[in-house]
């Protein structure tokens, strides 16, 4: 035993880093469905780190609160403690507007034709595109200490905490960090 350790040194070391990091560090995720469309897509694999410290619009990965089976991938948008209000899609966190560059795509093609082509795949969402009136319905909200308030990208369609409620730290899984397939669109956040 002690002769295979010693050849094999390198090759256990390697194993055991690896299983560490996957265990502490980083953990892979797949995106599942269409809620963060177009900034993500269903089936793109990412990477998210479990040690990353959180900021307002991160891509971040959390347990579902009224389904703790479900990992969902959404984009922060309200820390512990913010006062967010979307008014005629303009999101405003304690008093302040934040650009949301990442629905430019979405709101451009629901002012086009409410999204009814990009939604061709399924009718129920070009229903739902249909009767709205804006890209987010408007509401305001206070998050709780200790909690965060996500929100998918395509927001007509998402669930997140509009209707599954606020996440809590410990629901909280990582930030993304890398998304590394398909190959053609790795990208880092």
């Amino acid at each position: 035993m002690v002769k295979i350790l010693k050849e094999n040194w390198l090759l256990l070391f390697f194993i055991v880093a690896v299983v560490l990091i996957r265990l502490f560090v980083l953990t892979p995720v797949q995106v599942s469905g269409h809620s963060m469309d177009p900034t993500l897509a269903d089936k793109q694999r990412l990477i998210a780190s479990k040690i990353s410290s959180y900021d307002r619009q991160d891509i971040v990965i959390c347990v579902e609160p009224d389904d703790p089976s479900k990992i969902a991938v959404k984009r922060l948008i309200g820390l512990p403690g913010d006062t967010i209000e979307m008014k005629d899609d303009v999101l405003t966190i304690n008093g302040e507007v934040y650009e949301e560059p990442y629905l430019d795509d979405f709101k451009e093609k629901f002012a086009d034709d409410q999204l009814q082509d990009e939604y061709s795949y399924r009718e129920m969402f070009q229903q739902i595109a249909a009767g709205a009136e804006h890209f987010t319905d408007d509401f305001t909200v206070t998050v709780p200490e200790g909690s965060y308030f996500v929100m998918g990208d395509n927001r007509l369609i998402s669930r997140d905490s509009r209707s599954f409620g606020v996440v809590t730290e410990d629901q909280m899984e990582g930030k993304v960090l890398l998304r590394f397939w398909p190959l053609n669109q790795i990208k880092l956040f």
